[in-house]
């Protein structure tokens, strides 16, 4: 065989996936390098046709690159750039172990000095994140320009290594818009978006102009940040430069004014847009969701599919939460069975979302089949179920499950403690949740956020460890708000302590002065031991306050319709027949046992007032509507949007009893599940 046809083969049978540069010995490469010259005319080819670079690229794209290698080696001798073709190959599967191959015929070769090469194979490593070897070759470089620069920085940022990004970025002798735009998505993409204003600044300030990806960056800053007027001074910006047609600049300006809560503007902004895509749809979508317009969002998404664009995951993630939050079971459903008919029911967003959806819905049971049907969880995931059983009161499922998520090696998030800590608050768990608390801070070295405190009072005050809880409340690191304030007053109240709810309360109040919830409050304990003119100085001091007490709604969704009641509620055209059925309830349950408890009435009137009065609270009106108008033995599913009184609580127990069927009801804080006399609480809310 001749010392050319060697050489050739010895390369081409090194060139597997399987096989790295330390295949080839330092013998063979200094045997290979003193040949080369040798075999110079053995490998020449005639010149490259952009047709055969063409098939080269393509064969390249498939990942077929011992084939591409085979069909061009002697092509690529003569012309080292060629090799930029194979290390793109190595990019869509991530393949190091080929690169590290694919350098070693680059040294081989003796162009490991190009500059368009080495530039290439350090964007192979930097992609494939072997920082380590990237910067070894970095810093070997001869002849590095402004593009190695932008790739080494790509790749510290790919790899959550900000620091080292900035600090190279520093080092660079010159820059160009790619390097900007490389650190200020960086700064942004990892929410240090007060950074990434500044970088964009000096760019400003350099003289370099903004291009469609630096604005599409500075704006998602601004929407992290809620900067609504930096925002508007980007728009102009947008404006004079001639981005405000650009589909990307377009999206990112309508993102920006929904998250600083400007729907109407960033509906404005969508609307002048001459094209608009699927990710224009999902601004919208998802912008009147997160701003609590969930009707127009699910309508949005209605219009979107008559305008004949495809639903993706994002869209899906969006309406499945509105649903969530309108607790409209029956267009959950619907949506749930196009998520099946577009394929997207294996994505792990779409799946967490559905969890939530089914368990804010009172179908604890299909949020767990949701959960059991996806191959992979990850921590968003995990959490959504661990979240799910703590609103439905099962403290002890999500504390398993959590225990299981551990020896499965998925790592918590604080949203998963925090999930943890309020199934423990509303299951009476107060030891599994002090001792949860701990571990979030010295296990997982996880900081406490506000809502961890808030939870933790709630956990303590409900097990009427006042003192300890307002102790939390004064001694934790950060300032407390008028929530968790209001979390001690309820727990006062449970406990029917005046002297530390009047304390509290002057909190609340002090925080936000227009809040009703501290006046309520105060105005039950005192209306619990008959002092009515306390009650009559609360409320006459929130008439000259001019602060109104938040109406009881509850609704229920029959056949997608949605009926909604308030107390008293005469408006609906069925009002006579509920109000006769209500009767006949009231009768049975008073034949069963049932007593009236007039302690939550805030008014000093006539018993028979009260009764009449409590009879008509706006869930007790919606159960009867739903036992009216729903088959025999099929469960009630009842929304509310404040706490369940202990009167409507202890009657829809008899309820439940009387009409044989399960009546669920969720309310500001958490489901209740109601059967054959009981509820699933336990008496503890």
């Amino acid at each position: 065989m001749q010392r050319g046809s060697c050489l050739r083969h010895l390369l081409s049978s090194n060139f597997c996936p399987n096989k790295t540069l330390n295949y080839i010995t330092t013998s063979h490469l200094c045997s290979l390098i003193s040949s080369l010259e040798e075999t110079k005319q053995v490998f020449l080819c005639s010149h490259i046709s952009a047709e055969e670079i063409k098939e080269l690229s393509n064969l390249c794209a498939l990942g077929s690159l011992k084939e591409a290698f085979n069909r061009f080696n002697k092509c690529i001798w003569t012309d080292p750039s060629l090799f930029s073709h194979l290390l793109q190959g190595c990019l869509p599967n991530r393949s190091l172990s080929q690169g590290k191959q694919l350098h070693s015929l680059i040294t081989t070769c003796g162009c490991s000095a190009d500059k368009f090469v080495s530039n290439h194979l350090l964007n192979v490593y930097a992609k494939c994140g072997d920082l380590d070897s990237a910067l070894t070759l970095f810093r070997a470089m001869r002849r590095r320009n402004v593009m190695s620069f932008n790739i080494l920085i790509g790749g510290f940022i790919q790899n959550g290594d900000l620091e080292s990004a900035y600090e190279l970025f520093e080092e660079m002798p010159e820059r160009n818009v790619a390097t900007w735009n490389a650190m200020v998505t960086g700064f942004t993409q990892f929410e240090f978006n007060e950074d990434g204003l500044d970088l964009f600044y000096q760019m400003y300030g350099v003289g370099f102009r903004a291009d469609e990806f630096t604005l599409g960056s500075v704006l998602r800053g601004c929407a992290g940040l809620k900067e609504l007027r930096v925002g508007q001074q980007i728009h102009s910006y947008v404006m004079k430069s001639g981005f405000d047609c650009h589909l990307v600049v377009g999206c990112s300006l309508a993102h920006m004014y929904m998250k600083c809560g400007s729907t109407e503007n960033g509906e404005r902004v969508v609307e002048g847009m001459p094209l608009i895509n699927v990710v224009a749809c999902n601004t919208l979508i998802a912008g009147k969701a997160q701003n609590g317009h969930t009707e127009g969002a699910l309508d949005q998404f209605n219009i979107m599919k008559m305008a004949g664009f495809r639903p993706d995951k994002i869209t899906f993630v969006s309406v499945i939460s509105s649903c969530s939050d309108l607790a409209t079971l029956g267009q959950g459903q619907q949506i749930h069975a196009e998520v099946i008919k577009a394929g997207a029911d294996s994505a792990v967003s779409v799946i967490s979302s559905l969890v939530s959806m089914y368990s804010r819905c009172g179908c604890l049971e299909d949020s767990v089949k949701a959960f059991s049907s996806s191959e992979d969880h990850d921590v968003v995931l995990w959490s959504s179920m661990i979240a799910a059983y703590g609103l439905h009161g099962h403290g002890q499922e999500a504390i398993d499950l959590f225990e299981k998520m551990e020896r499965e090696g998925m790592e918590p998030s604080d949203v998963t403690f925090l999930s943890l800590l309020y199934a423990c608050s509303h299951s009476g768990l107060k030891e599994r949740g002090s001792k949860l608390f701990d571990m979030m801070v010295n296990k997982y070295n996880l900081q406490p956020r506000l809502e961890h405190y808030t939870c933790m009072v709630d956990l303590l005050g409900r097990s009427g460890c006042l003192e300890e809880a307002e102790a939390l409340i004064r001694s934790m690191p950060i300032r407390p708000d008028a929530i968790i304030w209001k979390t001690l007053l309820s727990a006062c109240k449970t406990h029917k302590n005046m002297e530390m709810a009047t304390k509290t309360s002057e909190e609340v109040l002090r925080l936000d002065p227009r809040d009703s919830a501290p006046y309520v409050l105060l105005a039950n304990i005192h209306a619990s031991t008959k002092s009515w003119n306390d009650v009559s100085n609360i409320r006459k001091s929130m008439r000259d306050k001019k602060v109104k007490k938040e109406p009881g709604i509850s609704w229920v969704e029959i056949k997608n319709q949605v009926h909604q009641f308030g107390i008293g509620d005469r408006s609906h055209p069925n009002c006579e027949e509920i109000e006769g059925y209500l009767k006949e309830l009231t009768f049975e349950m008073k034949e069963r046992g049932y007593v009236p408890d007039t302690s939550s009435v805030l008014q000093d009137m006539e018993l028979e007032e009260k009764e009449y009065n409590l009879v008509h609270h706006s869930e007790k009106v919606a159960i009867a509507f739903a036992l009216l108008n729903t088959p025999a033995g099929a469960p009630v599913r009842i929304m509310k949007n404040l706490r369940v009184c202990i009167d409507c609580h202890n009657a829809i127990k008899f309820i439940s009893e009387i009409a044989s069927r399960e009546i669920i009801v969720r309310d500001a804080s958490r489901f209740h599940h109601f059967k054959n006399g009981r509820c699933s609480c336990g008496d503890y809310w």
